[in-house]
């Protein structure tokens, strides 16, 4: 029986792209889903499937990978919108939905962070503010 050797391309919502080599797409896919595999899919959530190549030999689906890795962001993503224009998840009938990250709850007056990563003030709450040490 011939073994089947997959390149593919994750990307996270905000389309950061990972690219990666494997024997078993459905597994691997699922080890990033989990966060099992690579820190960096963990991180920035890049675990839809969105661009995929089978080969048989594996010395030609590493080539393949490694020029693949080797391109600009622009040419890897013109080559997932050839074949994945919405860029969907080509892999979202084999897992349950991928839980979302949760948002800063509002009840608590958290809605918004700065660049700093400090909470900002809703901008009510900011002018009431201001408004009190006004003299």
């Amino acid at each position: 029986m011939e073994k089947n050797y997959h390149v593919y391309i994750l990307a996270s919502r905000s389309h950061v792209l990972y690219t990666g080599v494997t024997n078993d797409l459905m597994a691997r896919v699922g080890q990033h889903r989990e966060g099992k595999v690579s820190s960096f899919t963990a991180k920035y959530r890049v675990h839809r499937l969105v661009y995929f190549e089978t080969f048989r030999d594996v010395r030609t689906v590493i080539a393949r990978g490694k020029q693949i890795k080797s391109w600009t962001r622009e040419k890897r993503a013109e080559l997932i919108q050839a074949t994945n224009p919405t860029w969907v998840d080509l892999a979202a009938e084999w897992f349950s939905p991928y839980p979302r990250k949760a948002g800063p709850s509002a009840t608590l007056g958290m809605t918004d962070f700065g660049r700093d990563g400090k909470q900002q003030l809703p901008k009510k709450a900011a002018a009431q503010g201001a408004a009190k040490a006004a003299p």
